[in-house]
């Protein structure tokens, strides 16, 4: 098993995958921008939006555990032309994440994301501004769905022509994103899920699609695909711990570090393992105190609810999770090929997902 003591950063290395992914982004969403102007100035407005979104920030993990599993299935960094395809891929992950995010927040209405206007948001501010015809949300709304159709559409083509087993892996992270996010919907609509229900929504809506599909997305693109059990063996509990360490930010995180106002999950009314416990685990007036999760609250209520979820023993078992979670990928990494470099970066890019603060 691997271990270390050591303050938790972020791998060196995720820097190096992000500003390669970054640089060849900006390629592609320029090309884009610029062949569609062309034929009519108004649609740089959506594509611009989409290269903002794009562009505007994030630790471009998708694409480095890609990146990671490539070179476990035998990906060769010197080989410049095989390279140039595992930076396309890992370009396409981040293209298909953009469309999940217009999306999600689109039916969330969220305002934000990373400190800046949501594409929704945008979109039905120019509506008014512009005094156009039609209700401004319901054009935001629209323009919303169109570029995160955009997106996907775009990232299939940056993906390009790939192996049968590539291509298997890409369509099930489609599937699963797209399933997970309707769980997550309707988990919302409930306004008491269960934890098994948090559970499922957590595994298909982030645990697959945001490490372990890339990570055997990126051997099968290296003649590996036989590596996806062990990777995935590896990567669940890592994406698991992703996706609780979110939530737990979601609710208690410092806005001035994840660019969210102050219990932005709990005024979604977002499906968290969180919540769930804390509803199961609640007295009746700590459960009035839940209902109001999910409706337009202040800081002082956010503050309240935040008692609840600290009071019902809540945060304490997601924390307590999240370190067995961790603990699991460690020792999943026995089963990995002996490349002691890439296992050592998945250890510490597994620690830093797991403890970060934003």
């Amino acid at each position: 098993m691997i271990t270390d003591s050591a303050p938790i950063r972020p791998p060196e290395e995720l820097a190096e995958i992000a500003a390669r992914c970054n640089a060849r982004l900006q390629v592609i969403l320029d090309n884009e921008r610029q062949q569609w102007s062309e034929l009519d100035p108004s649609l740089d407005e959506p594509l611009g939006d989409l290269a903002d979104m794009v562009l505007g920030g994030g630790k471009r993990i998708r694409p480095a555990y890609c990146h990671w599993g490539w070179l476990l299935g035998g990906g060769d960094s010197a080989n410049e032309d095989a390279l140039k395809d595992a930076v396309d891929t890992g370009c396409a992950l981040e293209i298909l994440q953009a469309f999940a995010l217009a999306h999600d927040d689109m039916m969330d209405g969220s305002l934000t994301r990373r400190g800046a206007p949501t594409v929704w948001r945008k979109f039905a501010t120019r509506h008014q501004q512009r005094g156009w015809h039609g209700e401004n949300r319901r054009f935001g709304d629209a323009a919303a769905v169109l570029v995160g159709d955009m997106a996907m559409v775009l990232a299939d083509r940056t993906l390009g022509e790939v192996s049968t087993a590539t291509r298997t892996v890409w369509e099930d992270l489609r599937t699963e994103l797209n399933m997970g996010q309707y769980l997550d919907m309707v988990g919302s609509a409930k306004r008491r899920p269960t934890a098994a229900d948090a559970r499922k929504i957590i595994e298909h809506k982030t645990a697959l699609y945001t490490v372990v599909r890339p990570l055997q997305l990126g051997a099968a693109l290296a003649g590996s695909p036989e590596l996806a059990a062990p990777l995935k063996q590896h990567g669940l509990p890592v994406g698991l711990a992703f996706q609780l360490r979110d939530d737990v930010l979601g609710a208690f995180g410092n806005p001035s570090t994840t660019g969210k106002p102050v219990g932005d999950d709990l005024r979604e009314g977002k499906p968290t393992l969180l919540v769930a416990i804390a509803n199961a685990e609640a007295t009746p007036a700590q459960r009035q105190m839940l209902d109001a999760v999910g409706s337009e609250i202040d800081d002082h209520t956010v503050a309240q609810i935040q008692q609840v979820i600290v009071d019902t023993g809540a945060l304490e078992q997601v924390n307590n999770e999240i370190s067995e979670l961790l603990q699991q990928a460690l020792d999943a990494l026995e089963a990995l090929p002996d490349i002691p470099a890439v296992k050592e970066t998945l250890a510490t890019t597994a620690r830093f997902v797991a403890e970060r603060a934003a």
